[in-house]
């Protein structure tokens, strides 16, 4: 598979990638696939940082900015360093009416363009841990001693 794609390719792996972490249990690598390719994206001129957004939801009820980068036709958010605060424009609120563009594309498909891209050797994906139902956990609970003995009903 060739190294080269086009920017748009690219901008809707990220998208789709981007999409898929806001959901997953574990998010870290797809944020982190995400953060990767539009590091790269920015250094090979492809991407460029516009400015600095306040975050809609910040934590701790405390004002937080996120940066504007412009792939292709879409705009992410990253975390900001703090070379941004003094290289970069702040923008102000997110515009709410704007919307990236909709484009269909398989998760495991985006994740093969960007490890391309990032020439990142495919890694094995580790075997699932048994998925744990109410009937496992509760069947955990009962073999501890500790769940026997401490109910009020039996005199402890």
């Amino acid at each position: 598979m060739s190294n080269y794609h086009k920017d748009g390719e690219i901008a809707t792996a990220i998208y789709t990638v981007n999409k898929h972490a806001k959901t997953a249990l574990d998010n870290r690598p797809l944020y982190t696939l995400k953060r990767l390719a539009l590091e790269k994206m920015i250094r090979s001129g492809r991407a460029k940082k516009l400015g600095l957004h306040f975050v809609k939801n910040p934590r701790y009820s405390q004002q937080q900015s996120a940066v504007v980068i412009q792939c292709a036709d879409y705009y992410f958010h990253t975390l900001p360093k703090k070379e941004d605060f003094n290289q970069l424009p702040h923008l102000g609120h997110l515009d709410e009416t704007y919307r990236n563009p909709r484009r269909k594309m398989g998760l495991n498909v985006a994740k093969s363009i960007l490890n391309n891209f990032l020439d990142l050797k495919c890694t094995k994906q580790l075997p699932k841990k048994n998925k744990l139902t109410p009937k496992k956990i509760h069947d955990e609970k009962k073999k501890h001693d500790y769940y026997k003995n401490s109910s009020y009903f039996y005199g402890h």
